[in-house]
């Protein structure tokens, strides 16, 4: 995803400073040969006593190293609206100047003598307030459609909102300001847009004016809509894709089981496990218990399933010798 990064002033100032005179651009003007920019006065002062470019040492020009010398309107309406405040009090310096010098300057143009406001340069301060109007963004308006009942745009029109807010106030707070007071769930998105362009958070108004060139012939047009939150219709996209996934297992899995379960997949045990209703038969008979060194034994109680002379041989009282610990004893 991209990453937006804010810079600060100070980090631009390199670009936007004078190396003769240490301070912003007044009058921006560019070596040709070179393309260094210095201050207007800074440069025509420093090409009376050498003709070399006072960064690089290249030649500006053999004889009249003015006359490869431009002026950088560009660069100084960056200058102009980069740094807080540098326009205005740049006019003043000069209308001040004028009154207390007064030549004839009517060749000059109305900046030269610093006559110039701030609405005729479309210079924008921090805390100048800026009229505004937002209205809901219209897709059928959009295309330029012809819509039937005439009376829509005149709800438009009775919907449109104007505003006044500061320069420095960001498009996030301008969100939150519309969320607040049209109580939108946060189940919902509102979008500020310019035209048909969403704008970012960071967006001040005095970038928006910059950005898309506003004029001031009127309130700066915003529009905004609301929308359900992606991250939740991401969500639930995804529990409905895992739900259709379990649906479409679930009778391969059934079948499975099935197969599992059924009797011709299972091994046959009734050959080799007893029946719960029959007792286990022993491979031996069971003796009695007979006398060990002159001690009498204790017969175990006799199982309820099978008695003594089941192994008797037809209960015949016939003797039959047992060894125990070496001696022969006789059982009858």
């Amino acid at each position: 995803m991209h990453r937006t990064t804010r810079i600060k002033i100070t980090e631009l100032n390199p670009h936007l400073m004078c190396v003769l005179c240490g301070g912003y651009f007044i009058d921006a003007t560019t070596i040709i040969e070179c393309l260094h920019s210095f201050c207007k006065m800074c440069i025509v002062r420093y090409l009376e006593a050498s003709k070399y470019c006072p960064i690089c040492d290249v030649q500006v020009h053999k004889t009249k190293p003015l006359l490869n010398i431009r002026s950088d309107k560009t660069l100084q309406d960056i200058v102009y609206k980069l740094v807080p405040g540098l326009f205005k009090n740049e006019m003043k310096r000069r209308r001040d100047f004028y009154s207390e010098h007064p030549v004839d300057v009517s060749n000059g143009s109305n900046e030269d003598r610093g006559e110039v406001a701030d609405d005729d340069k479309r210079i924008i301060t921090d805390d100048e307030i800026i009229s505004l109007s937002i209205e809901f963004f219209n897709h059928s308006r959009l295309g330029g459609a012809v819509e039937d009942k005439p009376s829509k745009d005149q709800n438009m029109i009775a919907n449109k909102r104007y505003l006044q807010c500061p320069a420095a106030m960001t498009v996030m707070h301008l969100r939150k300001f519309l969320r607040s007071k049209m109580d939108i769930p946060n189940a919902y998105q509102v979008e500020v847009m310019y035209e048909d362009e969403p704008l970012k958070d960071y967006y001040t108004l005095m970038d928006i004016a910059y950005i898309y060139t506003w004029r001031r012939n009127g309130p700066l047009p915003l529009k905004y809509r609301v929308r359900p939150n992606c991250k939740k219709m991401k969500v639930s996209h995804a529990q409905q894709e895992g739900q259709n996934s379990a649906s479409r297992s679930g009778p391969e899995s059934d079948s499975a089981s099935d197969k599992a379960g059924s009797p011709s997949g299972a091994p046959s045990t009734s050959s080799s496990l007893p029946s719960p209703g029959t007792p286990a038969q022993s491979p031996l008979p069971q003796l009695p218990q007979l006398p060990v060194n002159g001690t009498p034994a204790v017969a175990p109680p006799p199982t309820p399933s099978r008695s003594f002379t089941q192994f008797g041989g037809g209960g015949s009282n016939k003797p039959r010798n047992v060894t125990l610990n070496g001696s022969a004893t006789s059982s009858g």
